[in-house]
């Protein structure tokens, strides 16, 4: 399948993600980090893997059920699209925290190499050239971080618990604190993940994004249903969390790509009642040859 025979469901008309291709296997990148650069980084589809049944085919999770084989082929057809080694990949342990690990040297290759000595990690930062941060989706949000000045970045994974505990200003906060990184000078975006019109939460969920957020927001967050029930904006969410850290809106990017509109393409755990694979987030700041 080419990317000429896919055809994404889209919630706007930004475009601000687009779905390239490299032998068979398509992944979705943000234009504005591929002008940085030295960034590499990309989101990976469900398609062009080896993975078979609800898993089918590009399951990036070895905690799925899936054959251990399938998930290091798959990681395999995906690092070499994207355009990195599979052993200088480092996955987060995630558990819907804010936690943050800087990333280093001695890290290369936890997660796929070698076991994670970690846990309760959401969200990874690192200034190391060639390390890759990995993290995991299937309708949460995947934020991404690049300091262009002091060539850091950070990508985080952002559910409900995490965006009202804010890991987006807890990332740049450790980015400020690791490498020097100036909030303004920073780009940020936020992923393919599950979209207003398709997230419904329950009012207790509401009741804490009311904690978090000023009252003159609630209605670009939140609409309410007759039922009682809310459809809440992830996406708006973490943008207003990447403005309170301090980056500035011309260069903070917004997805208008849901995962729970695109089953056929994506994984969502709302669309599949659970029945999937996980897809995944790179990024790096490519060692200089």
């Amino acid at each position: 399948m080419t990317c000429r025979d896919i055809e994404l469901r889209r919630a706007g008309n930004d475009r601000t993600v687009e779905l390239f291709e490299k032998k068979g296997v398509p992944f979705l990148a943000f234009p504005a980090l591929e002008k940085i650069p030295g960034i590499l980084h990309g989101f990976s589809t469900r398609l062009g893997g080896v993975s078979t049944g609800a898993l089918a085919s590009m399951n990036l999770s070895f905690s799925r059920g899936d054959d251990p084989e399938h998930v290091r082929e798959n990681y395999r057809r995906i690092a070499e699209t994207v355009g990195f080694s599979t052993e200088d990949m480092v996955f987060s342990y995630q558990t819907h925290t804010n936690h943050v690990r800087v990333v280093t040297e001695k890290d290369r290759g936890k997660g796929y190499v070698t076991d994670r000595d970690y846990q309760d990690v959401d969200g990874l930062v690192t200034d190391v050239p060639g390390l890759v941060l990995v993290t995991f989706y299937a309708d949460c949000v995947p934020l991404f971080f690049v300091d262009p000045v002091h060539h850091a970045v950070g990508l985080s994974h952002s559910g409900w618990r995490g965006t009202v505990s804010d890991i987006a200003g807890v990332t740049v906060r450790t980015m400020q604190e690791r490498y020097g990184s100036d909030p303004g000078e920073m780009t940020a975006a936020v992923g393919p993940s599950i979209c207003r019109s398709c997230y419904e939460v329950s009012e207790d969920v509401i009741l804490l994004v009311r904690e978090q957020y000023p009252r003159r927001i609630w209605p670009l967050l939140y609409d309410a249903k007759a039922d009682g029930k809310y459809q809440l904006d992830l996406w708006e969410a973490c943008r207003q969390n990447m403005l309170r850290a301090g980056i500035r809106p011309e260069r903070i990017f917004v997805t208008d790509v849901c995962t729970c509109c695109n089953p056929d393409i994506l994984y969502s755990h709302r669309a599949s009642q659970g029945k999937r694979g996980n897809l995944a987030a790179f990024l790096s700041y490519e060692k200089k040859s």
